[in-house]
This record gives structure tokens, sequence and C-alpha cells, in this order.
């Protein structure tokens, strides 16, 4: 092909492309695409005939990206990405009442903390719509950074990420869940030492979590034994109700009551917390939609130790 000359791709050809690529199927493609099967070929071959060369490997119906094909496709899902964001701030601008936020969250602040925050807002700002997105700890700071998602909610807000900025909302305490047949299910508090020959229920590694009760044993000299791991919220208070072992999570994680045959103890010595927040962009502006959820949340957690009072 001679580069010199201009490519007029259309932006249909780059959605068939994708969608082609990603089912390896043209019928298929058409299907999802809503389109006749002779509609998403033609495009196809007209695509590649533009680039002069092949972006596919027909093996009957199906298709296989050919090394270039591969190459083109990561490029043109950036692009996808780009003139979405961009059609979607210019309608938000249009009526950003209208708009939609991509938020994400962890498990933790999932079943409370996002929830009263997205219903208050709603009653403002009946018609926004979002997106909700969850992860773990990393999985939410790449995808702000990457665009996959605008904002996040997180705890504790990382200070020091080049890519993205965080304000911290507020503090939350973080306490014991102890099966009711544990010596200490009587006691009105607890200290961590105390716990130091238990077993916990944790998450995996590379959970922040996690990472907050071993560095809190840390500090005390000892390391927490690690009976079982779970990646959700609600099942390690299952695990905790099965009398397997003891937990420590944010108190609001019980807001909706205890699990069946535990307690709660509050952590008397030393105090275990950790800082909520948002996260966002740093190089990049919030589309209008987005701006109006983030300077929302920074006022309705204004009010936090008030709705703390609530929480437990």
């Amino acid at each position: 092909m001679n580069w010199k000359g201009e490519v007029s791709m259309e932006l249909r050809q780059i959605q068939y492309f994708i969608e082609v690529a990603k089912r390896e199927h043209v019928t298929e493609a058409a299907h999802a695409l809503h389109v006749a099967q002779s509609a998403v070929s033609r495009q196809i071959y007209k695509l590649e005939q533009e680039l002069g060369v092949d972006l596919f490997v027909r093996e009957g119906r199906n298709v296989h990206l050919t090394p270039i094909g591969r190459s083109f496709l990561g490029h043109m899902k950036e692009a996808m990405k780009v003139i979405e964001s961009g059609l979607r701030e210019v309608e938000e601008y249009m009526d950003p009442e209208r708009g939609t936020i991509r938020i994400g969250f962890p498990s933790s602040l999932a079943a409370y903390t996002l929830p009263i925050a997205i219903s208050a807002f709603r009653e403002i700002h009946p018609e926004v719509k979002f997106q909700l997105k969850q992860g773990s700890y990393h999985q939410l700071i790449e995808m702000v950074a990457r665009g996959e998602i605008d904002m996040a909610l997180i705890g504790p807000v990382p200070l020091k990420e080049r890519s993205i900025r965080g304000e911290i909302l507020f503090m939350e305490r973080i306490v014991a869940l102890l099966p009711a047949s544990h010596p200490l299910a009587g006691d009105s508090s607890v200290r961590l030492s105390d716990l130091k020959d238990d077993s916990f229920i944790l998450f995996p590694e590379g959970f922040v979590l996690r990472e907050m009760v071993v560095n809190a044993f840390k500090e005390l000299g000892y390391h927490p034994q690690i009976s079982f791991e779970g990646e959700d919220i609600d099942a390690i208070k299952g695990l905790v109700s099965a009398g397997l072992g003891i937990t420590l999570i944010p108190e609001v994680t019980l807001v909706d009551g205890l699990p069946r045959s535990t307690v709660k103890l509050p952590i008397s010595e030393p105090r275990v917390e950790r800082n909520v927040g948002i996260i966002i962009p740093r190089d990049r502006p919030l589309p209008p939609t987005e701006q109006l959820f983030y300077d929302f949340l920074r006022s309705f957690f204004t009010r936090v130790d008030k709705l703390n009072h609530h929480f437990v």
C-alpha cells in the first residue's frame, strides 16, 4: 500500500472488525451487530483493501487474526475508547443530568458505603446512570489509570501514584469478627496481641485488607496464622460464622447485622483503621457527569462522623 495516500477508514468498518476479531466468526458477529453477514464481510474486505494487508485468515466459516491483524486490533480498541469517550463527553455537555458514571469499588465498600452514596445522589439527579465495576485494590488503580473507568472508591487512598489523584473522604474503623464460641467473645473489646495465636481468615495476597492485617501484627512483632483465604467479604464472614477462624474487617461491612454465631469486638490497642476515598485520573479531566458525582461525594462524606454513628 502507498502510505503517502489517505486512509479513509469508516467508524463502521472499525466496529465490524473488532466484533469479528472478538468472535472469530463472521456470522456470529453479524448477529451481534444486527446486520446482514454480507454487509460485515463486505466492510471487512473494503478495510483490508484500504490497508493493503490481510487482517484475518479464513478457515471455513471461522476466521483468525493474522499477526498484523492482532496488532491492528489493539490500536483500534484504543481508538474506539477515545472516540466513545469523546462522544459521551459531548453528550454529557449537552445534558450532564443524563450522563453515565463509570465507577469502580472493592467488595468491602459494596454493601453499604457506595450504595448509600449512589442512592443519595440519585435523589438529586435521578436520570444519571451508573456503570459499576468491582475489583481489587490494585485492579482499581490500573482501571482508572488506563481509562477503563473514570473514578473509584478505594481504601486506603494511594497518594503517590503518578497517573492518578486521590482524595481521602473519611476514616473507617477495623474490628475483629470472632465466632461466638471464641474464649474472648464475651469481652467488650480486644487487644490485637490477644489474637496472635488465633487462626485467621483473610483476603489472598495482593489484597490491601490482608496487607493491613499483616502489617498491624508485624508492628507488634508477630505474623498472623492464616488458615483460610477468600476474595469476597461475605465468604470470609461465612467462614468465621462456621467457626473456622477469626478475621479483621471494616466495621461498616457489618452494618446489616452480624453473621450467625459471631461477635464483633472493637480493637482497643492499637487502633486499626484505614482511610477511604476517591481516585480519579491525574492528567485528564473528568467528564461533566462524573465531575458532578465527584463533587457530591466530597460534600456527602464531610458528614461521615455523623453517618458512621448510623453505620454501626
